[in-house]
């Protein structure tokens, strides 16, 4: 076991860069692939790009959120599939939305503390390849007649077989605590926070402008690697307008909801990756130092008593910042996930309040506004898509890109994730 002495100094964590696949609307051009397809590819794709081959990483942590039972350890058979040394282990983690973040934060404790030296943090996610299952009647039925020894057995094992028990049970995409989807609780947080459809499309609008601009310019020239002969991630909308937005429907609450499938993310597929790990490690490997990952925190709120389902983030950040001895205006840009439009102003408005900064952060008045400008300046999960385990790492290496480009500052990430928690992290580049 690892012990830290007391007055060990922590080493800073590098962040080399990241990779990901253009992300595609589920049932269309990825529509084929498994999450070990997806994640096998993006990391050939990292050892590709920092010339990886035949190289040990301390730790790969990857998952995904949409599973098989098939896909048992994920993370190591895709490592398997890949021309990193077989020697590198595989770690397989699941916390929603905040997958790959997470799996980056742990990674990067240990690359502080000294206990490794490089680690590789991933997310993979597609709903075109969702897991059918049967009746759970039927599964025991199955597993009787695989357990059976003889004819009779297995013929006893159907005694009383119905045609109904072959209905297959389609995934859920209701939190099994409520039973309400996830749109459903952003329509509740939408309606207490006084969030209206009309800022809700602008700030639709907003995210796929940056991000068409930010193609256009070659900003995920290096990031977006081109796969199944897909350049540009499918469900972004250079053409865009307001009032294209305004004519869609409510998609959760069809009387009085706000939220509609052009200000809402659409299931998707794909996978990102980002390589970390320390100076040391960096220049021995000639890696480039886009930045640098300081600080991170993971919050959860009481959602199944009333807590608005997507607003942990807001108590991430501000622990975040409280132990960091920061204030939210101290940062040079902010990327703040768009499962929906309403979940990032809900998010935005609570920071702004004075009695929510009491009561819930126990803080002594607002954390105050952000400048807008500063926010998801390249395009959001609205223009991009939310495969859920990848979209921390997409955010991840996004933002050590924009730093780079920059020369320097500090970034702040905020994501929500089912379950009612949140992930945030702090990147800077001096």
């Amino acid at each position: 076991m690892y012990n830290a002495d007391a007055n060990t100094s922590l080493r800073k964590v590098v962040i080399a860069g990241g990779v990901r696949l253009p992300f595609c609307r589920s049932n269309t051009a990825y529509a084929e692939l498994s999450n070990l397809d997806m994640l096998a590819d993006t990391l050939q794709k990292l050892s590709d790009r920092f010339e990886l081959s035949g190289k040990k990483i301390d730790e790969v942590v990857a998952g995904a959120v949409t599973t098989h039972s098939k896909d048992w350890n994920l993370a190591r058979e895709a490592v398997l599939s890949t021309d990193l040394s077989p020697a590198t282990p595989g770690i397989t983690l699941q916390m929603a939305c905040g997958t790959s973040l997470q799996a980056a934060l742990m990674s990067a404790a240990k690359i502080a503390t000294g206990q490794i030296d490089c680690a590789i943090a991933a997310g993979t996610d597609t709903t075109s390849d969702a897991p059918i299952v049967f009746q759970r009647r039927f599964a025991r039925r199955l597993i009787k007649m695989g357990q059976a020894r003889t004819f009779k057995q297995r013929l006893a094992a159907f005694k009383g077989f119905g045609l109904s028990e072959l209905a297959p049970r389609p995934p859920a995409n209701g939190e099994p605590r409520t039973g309400l989807s996830m749109g459903q609780h952003c329509e509740l947080m939408a309606q207490e926070w006084g969030v209206t459809r009309e800022e809700q499309d602008q700030l639709a609008l907003e995210s796929h402008q940056k991000a068409a601009a930010a193609y256009d310019a070659g900003f995920f020239d290096d990031l977006v690697s081109q796969y199944e002969g897909v350049a540009r991630d499918n469900n972004l909308r250079a053409d865009s307008s307001l009032e294209k937005l305004a004519s869609l429907k409510p998609a959760f609450d069809r009387k009085h909801g706000t939220l509609t499938a052009g200000n809402s993310t659409p299931l998707t597929d794909g996978a990102a990756a980002v390589l970390l790990c320390s100076e040391e490690w960096a220049k021995a490997n000639n890696l480039p130092i886009q930045a640098y990952l300081t600080a991170g925190r993971s919050s959860a709120v009481d959602f199944v008593h009333g807590e608005g389902l997507l607003m942990a983030p807001t108590v991430a950040v501000s622990e975040l910042l409280q132990q960091a001895g920061l204030s939210l205006q101290d940062f040079d840009c902010y990327e703040i996930h768009e499962a929906f439009a309403a979940q990032a102003l809900c998010t935005l408005k609570a920071w702004e309040d004075d009695d929510f900064c009491r009561s819930r952060l126990n803080r002594d008045k607002a954390m105050g506004a952000i400048d807008r400008e500063k926010m998801n300046i390249k395009g959001g999960s609205l223009a991009f898509g939310h495969p859920f385990a990848a979209t921390g790492a997409r955010i991840l290496g996004s933002l050590a890109a924009i730093l780079e480009e920059k020369g320097s500052g500090r970034g702040l990430i905020s994501i929500c994730t089912a379950g009612g928690m949140g992930v945030a992290a702090i990147v800077e580049r001096p």
